[in-house]
């Protein structure tokens, strides 16, 4: 008897209206307790741009992973979720800073990020390409066999394209620069169109 009321009693408050700005509260007060407590491995947010939704996550080391709405958001979580931490949670407090960088950068009144960066996603040649492609300045390119020579390995080109298509922090390193030796695009893991977009701003 007592089984069957407790059931009723559960579809009773499951069937209860939420509040949302309570839920949200909730959610807040429960993403800073487990900041505060050194609970919280990956804090993601998603901010609106020029180019698409974009999902920032990062560490307490820093940001570790921007992505593009093709990218599909929820998978990407789960990849982090598999290959950081399962310590994952929506706290967008931690992603005010590169938030806040990004748009500035939308708004070309910012060249180059200074958010502290979390490259552990990244591992051996395609980690030390991406750690160099800061080196292209704003407005400029390169090929992918200028980037081979400058990382010492000339021959290395086919992996760096590789590298640069499986950049973890797409805009923040800027492996949009690179381009093919011949002056076209080259592959880019936000698509074509937000490569072209993010050429022609800084080209503006």
């Amino acid at each position: 008897m007592n089984d069957i009321r407790n059931e009723d009693d559960m579809v009773a408050l499951l069937s209860t209206p939420v509040d949302a700005d309570l839920l949200d509260r909730l959610h807040r007060r429960l993403a800073n307790e487990a900041e505060l407590a050194g609970l919280l491995d990956v804090a993601y947010s998603t901010v609106d741009s020029p180019v698409g939704k974009l999902l920032l996550a990062a560490t307490p080391a820093g940001v570790v992973r921007v992505a593009f709405a093709s990218e599909d958001h929820d998978r990407v979580l789960e990849v982090l979720g598999q290959k950081v931490s399962s310590r994952i949670l929506r706290a967008p407090k931690r992603l005010d800073p590169v938030a806040r960088e990004i748009d500035e950068y939308f708004a070309k009144v910012r060249r180059a990020f200074d958010v502290p960066l979390d490259l552990s996603l990244s591992r051996g040649f395609r980690r030390l390409v991406q750690t160099h492609l800061p080196e292209i300045g704003y407005g400029q390119t390169r090929s992918y066999r200028d980037m081979a020579e400058l990382v010492g390995n000339p021959k290395a080109v086919r992996a760096v394209g590789t590298a640069c298509a499986t950049n973890p922090l797409p805009i923040v390193v800027p492996c949009h620069r690179v381009l093919r030796s011949d002056g076209t695009l080259g592959g880019y893991i936000g698509g074509l169109e937000a490569k072209t977009a993010l050429l022609k701003l800084e080209a503006a």
